[in-house]
């Protein structure tokens, strides 16, 4: 008999979880204007919202912990950080910031000027907010296959040449500061990119003069399925893939609350010493000293010890199969997904799931709020909300994609959480005919509004 597969590590503490009643959530829900990130983290049965900083520490990291420098300059933290960025990413220079969208708001404040174009695969929230607060323009150069959620496609993440080659060739060199590969790509469906597509991209790049630049929040999860799905690779070691990925980058963004399994931290790494010292620059202003960055020395330790551990082959391997396990029930049930199945999360296709909401009812987060109904599950909307309005027509956007995700926190929830969640979808598919309103929206703030936003029944 083939034995069944089995996480590779085991629960050493716990948190007790309330159930709550319908009745309850109703209020609840009514009482946050419809919008999942205003509930107390209390009203919530399993918390799907996002796997950033919501995942489990294992013992060595909260060792970690404990060993934390906290001087101001200088800290042993740092340094053990900066070896491990190093020999992992091949980055020889860093600072730590306390969290990603703090190293993007750096790159961009160095890097970015008002009416630049930043061409990439889909880029996700912070980095559209942070690109378009300045002015800016970011370019979707995602492969079409991407928006065809039902078609499989290995690497959906990956960036169309022809779209990308057309942004550099028709627009000034000056107007280009760098190229943005998110790995994997999260707007797309937690979609990777092949290593054939980075060096190509890299290449291209190149040969136009602009730097590459990654979002790498979840690089590791990028990682595993190069080595699962580009047969040249599947004999490498997720360490050594790793090492070429950024072999063809320029710098790299990180937010360390995904890959490195931290609940806090992120830093900016790159290559060339001019800009590291504009960057120091704004580190200082906006986030600390170059050896803290916004954290503690302790926060610092565990993120390298994280980073380790994230690019462990049975832990990928483990982390993956939960996500896929979740997808494959999903289907089982009828539910609509992204397929195949992303690193982090399965993202439902609210289009196929709710066709008879018209788009201006924001689907995906009509059918996120029927989730926490019927069972107290957080997820999140990816769509006309988080797309946000045009800055200039300050119309809504439509993305051809319109998704609810399902974000699964690292080593924190079992089968049964996993199982009970497919269950509640599979309810509300069977009843999905009888969900005849969405929203409007009372109230929005000028950019980013789906963290904030209030909503009300149509």
């Amino acid at each position: 008999m083939e034995l069944p597969f089995a996480e590779p590590y085991k629960i050493k503490v716990v948190e007790p979880l309330r159930r709550s009643t319908r009745e309850e959530r109703e209020a609840w829900i009514s009482e946050s204007s419809y919008n999942l990130f205003k509930l107390r983290s209390e009203q919530v049965f399993i918390d799907l919202l996002t796997d950033s900083g919501t995942s489990a520490m294992s013992h060595n990291q909260w060792s970690e912990m404990m060993l934390g420098d906290e001087s101001y300059a200088g800290s042993a933290s740092f340094f053990k950080l900066k070896e491990v960025i190093n020999k992992m990413l091949g980055m020889p220079l860093f600072v730590p910031t306390h969290q990603g969208r703090a190293a993007e708001n750096l790159l961009f404040s160095a890097m970015l000027r008002k009416g630049d174009l930043v061409p990439g695969n889909a880029h996700f929230d912070t980095t559209k907010g942070h690109i378009e607060f300045r002015n800016a323009i970011a370019v979707d150069c995602t492969i079409d296959e991407a928006s065809d959620t039902g078609l499989y496609h290995p690497f959906k993440g990956n960036i169309d040449l022809e779209k990308l080659e057309k942004v550099l060739r028709e627009n000034p060199r000056e107007k280009i500061p760098l190229c943005l590969i998110t790995i994997t790509c999260n707007t797309s469906g937690g979609q990777p990119v092949s290593m054939k597509n980075i060096k190509e991209v890299s290449s291209l790049c190149k040969k136009y003069g602009i730097p590459v630049f990654f979002d790498a929040a979840r690089f590791a999860e990028n990682a595993y399925f190069i080595k699962t799905r580009e047969e040249e690779y599947a004999a490498r070691d997720i360490d050594e893939i790793v090492l070429e990925m950024f072999s063809y980058a320029d710098g790299a963004t990180m937010s360390s609350k995904k890959d490195a399994i931290v609940n806090i931290g992120g830093f900016l790494a790159c290559r060339d010493e001019k800009l590291f010292e504009r960057i120091s620059m704004y580190c200082i202003l906006y986030e600390g000293y170059l050896t803290y960055g916004g954290l503690a020395g302790r926060d610092l330790a565990a993120i390298a010890q994280g980073l380790k551990e994230g690019c462990s082959f049975d832990y990928l391997e483990s982390r993956v199969k939960q996500v896929e396990y979740l997808g494959r029930l999903l289907k089982n049930y009828g539910v609509p997904i992204q397929e195949p199945t992303g690193g982090h999360a399965v993202f439902v296709d609210a289009n196929k799931m709710l066709p008879h909401i018209p788009r201006e009812e924001f689907q995906a987060q009509s059918l996120a709020v029927e989730l926490y109904l019927e069972g107290g599950v957080r997820g999140v909307e990816i769509g006309a909300l988080l797309a946000d309005r045009d800055p200039k027509t300050r119309e809504n956007r439509y993305p051809r994609l319109e998704l609810l995700r399902l974000a699964i926190p690292r080593r924190v929830y079992t089968v049964n959480h996993i199982e009970y969640v497919a269950a509640c979808l599979g309810n509300i598919y069977e009843r999905r005919d009888s969900i005849r309103r969405g929203f409007k929206i009372v109230r929005e703030a000028p950019i980013m509004r789906h963290f904030t936003v209030e909503l009300e029944r149509c």
